[in-house]
């Protein structure tokens, strides 16, 4: 289900969470008082100040979406999507769209950490569990991949953050939503994905 955290004690690091601001385009009242609601940070000169070393609460931040979705609507947390790759620590290495697709889940476990652990060790390539996973998985002999993402995230900002990577290798790509699968906005835990290009 979107919106809810799948476990507490969850935090989400701040160059993520610029990337709120960064997506919303003309809508940046709105996001920066959202967040700043929430106590993500504070607004300073009609502007939203972060910390940027600092880690905020993903329950706050989930909180922060449902009121932005609520008064901007989906496409709003699209571009939100879209903007993350250009905002977030993503791993290095792609070299094609799935090896950027498949990156996707490593960069949400370096992104976030729960009780002061981040889910993500770069040196042992071990990722601890608590937030759930954006999945990838290689139609075979197509140019398509399946992800089923299975998260607390909005359903429109998960398309647009597989779009952005999907179109760093293949910039015409498309993502649509299986609509014969299970959907976070109709209360389901997950929701499925096709990239093609």
């Amino acid at each position: 289900m979107q919106f809810k955290a799948f476990e507490p004690g969850v935090e989400v690091n701040a160059p993520t969470v610029a990337a709120v601001i960064a997506g919303m385009g003309y809508f940046t009242k709105i996001s920066r008082r959202a967040l700043s609601e929430v106590g993500i940070g504070t607004v300073v000169d009609d502007k939203l100040v972060l910390d940027m070393h600092a880690w905020y609460s993903q329950e706050a931040w989930l909180k922060a979406f449902e009121t932005i979705a609520r008064q901007v609507g989906n496409s709003a947390l699209f571009n939100i999507g879209m903007s993350i790759p250009v905002n977030a620590e993503f791993p290095a290495g792609a070299v094609d769209v799935t090896t950027a697709v498949r990156s996707i889940d490593i960069a949400y476990h370096i992104n976030h950490r729960k009780n002061g652990r981040l889910l993500y060790d770069a040196e042992t390539g071990v990722m601890h569990e608590g937030i759930g996973h954006y999945g990838c998985e290689p139609v075979s002999g197509k140019n398509e991949i399946l992800c089923v993402c299975k998260n607390p995230y909005p359903c429109s900002f998960d398309r647009g953050i597989i779009k952005a990577m999907a179109q760093r290798f293949a910039p015409d790509a498309q993502v649509m939503h299986d609509d014969d699968a299970e959907c976070r906005e109709e209360g389901a835990d997950s929701c499925t994905y096709r990239v093609y290009w």
